[in-house]
């Protein structure tokens, strides 16, 4: 019976046939231990020299690492496995003995690692996190059509920017002046108002000469936005969403999780609601901590820190200034002069993972914000017209895919979050 090592464990005591590359090997002379891998996991396969015969075992123990080969054997239980499963090999064919693989079980220096990153993500540990990518990746989709959203795919060429910013990739479009997207957000915007909840998930792209562990140049976005929908709603479904996901993970990836040393009691109190503080709050309890920031800054990786420890559970920060946000966010009615906005930071000093408010619904405001941002209304004229055609009140949010991985699979870096990153110092792979 042909299978892979993801559904081994319905073959308990029959005998199967794998394709697969051998990743490690160990022998006593006697009994060679191969630990093999198929793409959907990992299993060791035990070969016996005095079943396989001398010729097969010698050739099974000089294989060299990542050799590719055809394995044929019984499956047995195995408590002691990381799967529970291993498998007594009963007989195998080679199908590519390969060469002098470069990443040995030995240490590796991360420039190396990166250079043979489309090599690196074969190993237990790169692979564990982008299987938990993929399952947050699952996680969300069941989770949007579950509250019936729609998926609507945002243009990844555009004349403008979401966020006003001067951080862009510019490339031509013709004799136009084009740019590598930052957000697909005002996109949705438009879109929620023909469907009334939505949601993107794309590449974006930022151009800031940046090294810290938390960014990328390209990374990957989730974005839904809703009509008829307000500030705190909009935290609702933000709680609820990134809490479906973290319980899915757990659900789904115990194998990952146990293969990176996950603390995963920290995951399993990842549950609504949670905790909330303003601006106001933030910034008194920063400068009580120490730290020099005065009112009307934004904050960094030190002080997302350091507001993060005092949480178990992702905290949100609201109500920002006006002046530090971007132009589409709503003033709170209560105090203009704050945004009813906010960004959800994660434990453990991985940052804002989620950023998002309610949107302006407002036209001669919006037309305001344009003069003070000094926005072209020939590039935006269509989202001014968002406002124009049946206004309401709207939110919507924006979380990266990147550092959300990271935190949930406990990654230091961001670099190891995505298949082939780019750094700023990074195009290759």
């Amino acid at each position: 019976m042909e299978t892979t090592i993801q559904f081994i464990g319905s073959y308990v005591e029959q005998e199967v046939t794998l394709g697969c590359w051998i990743t490690n090997k160990r022998s006593s002379g006697k009994i060679a231990f191969l630990q093999l891998r198929d793409g959907t996991g990992f299993i060791q396969g035990v070969l016996v020299k005095s079943d396989a015969g001398e010729e097969m075992f010698n050739r099974a123990v000089n294989l060299p690492q990542e050799s590719s080969l055809y394995v044929k054997g019984t499956v047995k239980e195995d408590k002691r496995a990381p799967s529970g499963f291993e498998l007594q090999i009963t007989d195998l064919t080679v199908i590519h003995e390969a060469g002098d693989y470069p990443i040995t079980p030995k240490e590796h220096g991360t420039e190396f690692l990166m250079d043979h990153r489309h090599l690196w993500i074969r190993s237990n540990k790169q692979h564990a996190v982008l299987r938990i990518r993929n399952e947050i990746i699952q996680a969300t989709y069941a989770f949007f059509e579950k509250e019936g959203f729609v998926k609507i795919d945002p243009p990844i060429l555009t004349g403008s920017s979401a966020e006003g910013t001067t951080d862009l990739f510019h490339t031509k479009y013709f004799d136009e002046d084009a740019y590598l997207s930052q957000s697909g957000q005002l996109y949705m915007e438009a879109a929620a108002m023909a469907f009334n909840k939505v949601f993107s998930f794309g590449p974006t792209f930022r151009a800031e000469k940046s090294k810290t562990r938390r960014h990328l140049i390209e990374f990957w976005m989730i974005e839904p936005e809703m009509a008829f929908t307000d500030h705190e709603e909009n935290l609702t479904v933000q709680e609820n969403y990134l809490t479906w996901v973290v319980q899915s993970v757990l659900q789904k990836c115990k194998l990952e999780l146990a293969a990176l040393n996950r603390d995963v009691p920290i995951l399993e109190n990842i549950k609504t609601p949670f905790p909330r503080i303003t601006y106001n709050q933030a910034i008194t309890f920063l400068q009580q901590e120490g730290y020099e920031i005065e009112w009307g800054e934004d904050f960094g990786a030190p002080h997302e820190t350091a507001i993060a420890k005092q949480y178990d559970k992702p905290v949100f920060i609201t109500h920002f200034p006006v002046a530090i946000k971007a132009f589409y966010m709503k003033p709170d009615p209560e105090n203009p002069n704050l945004a009813l906005c906010a960004d959800l930071i994660a434990p453990e000093g991985y940052g804002e993972i989620i950023g998002g408010s309610q949107r302006i619904d407002d036209l001669e405001l919006l037309q305001q914000r344009y003069e003070e941002h000094q926005l072209s209304k020939e590039a935006y004229s269509w989202y001014l017209e968002l406002r124009k055609y049946g206004s309401v009140p709207h939110s919507g949010f924006g979380l990266g895919l990147e550092r959300t991985v990271a935190w949930i699979a406990g990654i230091e870096h961001v670099r190891e979050t995505i298949p082939f990153p780019r750094l700023l110092n990074r195009l290759y792979p």
